[in-house]
């Protein structure tokens, strides 16, 4: 199977994922006020996230594969440092400044981010270039964010 065979089931994945992004940080960061510690909703998440990614690996066979070895460039052992970071990062802000908007410059970061890694191929990404097609379809996106969160 390719990726565009499977393009309708990836883009549903996906789609859920986004939707699971907000639902992740209003709950993390109601948790944080409840426990009054956004630290310790962060940890129990990860407690959590942990065991389940673990049962996977377990049901998969998937144990045996878990390591550090010199033939994996260092950097791709980093991903860890960014979804502590964004969880750490909503649980402590979302509470504070709406989640909405947390969500906002969540997904205008996504979207730079994404293209950049994509246009260089970073991270052995496909490459996509930016051209101006591109640039004018990333700055539609933010304007719908931003026309979609705006209040008044």
């Amino acid at each position: 199977m390719t990726a565009t065979s499977n393009a309708p089931a990836f883009a549903f994945i996906m789609l859920l994922t986004g939707i699971g992004i907000p639902i992740l940080a209003a709950l993390n960061g109601g948790l944080g006020t409840r426990l009054g510690s956004p630290m310790a909703a962060s940890m129990i998440l990860f407690g959590l996230a942990f065991l389940i990614a673990a049962a996977g690996a377990a049901m998969t066979g998937s144990i045996g594969q878990i390591r550090v070895t010199s033939a994996v460039p260092p950097q791709f052992y980093f991903g860890g440092l960014f979804v502590a970071f964004y969880v750490i990062a909503v649980t402590f802000i979302a509470p504070k400044f709406g989640v909405g908007n947390a969500i906002f410059f969540v997904l205008v970061g996504q979207l730079i981010s994404a293209a950049t890694i994509d246009h260089f191929g970073l991270f052995g990404a496909l490459r996509s270039a930016i051209d101006m097609k591109r640039i004018a379809g990333i700055a539609l996106m933010i304007a719908g964010v931003y026309l979609a969160r705006r209040t008044a």
